[in-house]
């Protein structure tokens, strides 16, 4: 797997994201479940055949550009962002002390917007460790850098994120990854309950800036277009309605380009031992 890793990561991102929609294809036929799941969060999301499409493709290419992304330099990482809007946000917050949440859905390249705040200013990003071990060091390896921190999704971890936002630094983290039982609340996610976390919302009610983040992938290995931007409304009201609140802000940011979101990611499954969802005699 690591030989792998590296030799994937010597290619150009222009070949491996050629490499990468061949992958995403032979996944979707060769496994089942994947085109269930893949199929149905794409109508359930009210698109058509052509995000479908073009769903295979991205999440094909998003595989295969993280060997790059995690195993090459920063100094060869961050160039590939040729375009950013919205960074006045970020320094917005700097000049004001402020820490800043950053929450980046499966959307585009998730894994470079944290890899390019790092360039600038600390961050420390939560992340689930794998199933396989064998994993975890490749990817702590990849994933780390001399600003970016990564913190465990567990209490230790919740208490790093703390701890950073009061130092006034930045965190990130995936706020449509579905949570383990205890972790979350079922909330609508584009017109069907879904089990959502309720960690982000809480991050949110610390003072903490809130910026939402994703790396629109350009076409033919141009590189990536880093977006950001506040919540279009301002988010209040309890940990729930703030997690409802951040759902519908994740849909908006899915409309600006549905064809790069992981639609075959289980966004509706439920945690073992959660209870069901409401409204349903059986669990998604």
């Amino acid at each position: 797997m690591v030989f792998l890793f590296r030799l994937l990561a010597r290619l150009p991102l222009r070949f491996a994201h050629a490499l990468g929609a061949l992958a995403g294809w032979a996944t979707y036929l060769l496994s089942p479940t994947y085109r269930r799941h893949l199929r149905e969060n794409v109508l359930q999301a009210g698109f058509g055949s052509g995000i479908h499409r073009a769903a295979v493709t991205a999440a094909g290419r998003q595989a295969l550009e993280l060997p790059s992304i995690w195993l090459r330099p920063l100094a060869e990482v961050t160039p590939r962002v040729v375009r950013v809007s919205g960074w006045d946000v970020v320094e917005a917050a700097w000049r004001e002390g402020r820490g800043v949440v950053f929450l980046t859905p499966h959307l585009g390249c998730f894994e470079i917007t944290a890899q390019y705040y790092a360039a600038h200013a600390p961050i420390t990003v939560l992340y689930r460790p794998p199933k396989f071990a064998a994993l975890q060091a490749l990817i702590e390896t990849g994933r780390k850098r001399e600003k970016l921190h990564l913190a465990p999704a567990d209490l230790s971890g919740v208490r790093s994120l703390i701890r950073a936002l009061k130092r006034g630094e930045a965190v990130g983290l995936l706020p449509d990854q579905a949570p383990r039982v205890g972790e979350g609340v079922w909330l609508d996610w584009f017109g069907r309950p879904a089990y959502t976390m309720t960690l982000a919302a809480r991050l949110t009610e610390t003072g903490a800036a809130t910026v939402f983040a994703w790396a629109e992938r350009l076409p033919g290995g141009a590189g990536y277009h880093l977006r950001l931007r506040p919540p279009l409304a301002e988010l209040a009201g309890d940990t729930a309605t703030r997690a409802g609140q951040i759902n519908r802000e994740i849909e908006a940011l899915i409309r600006e380009c549905p064809g790069q979101y992981l639609w075959g990611y289980n966004r509706y499954k439920r945690p073992a031992g959660a209870e069901l969802p409401p409204d349903r005699g059986h669990a998604p």
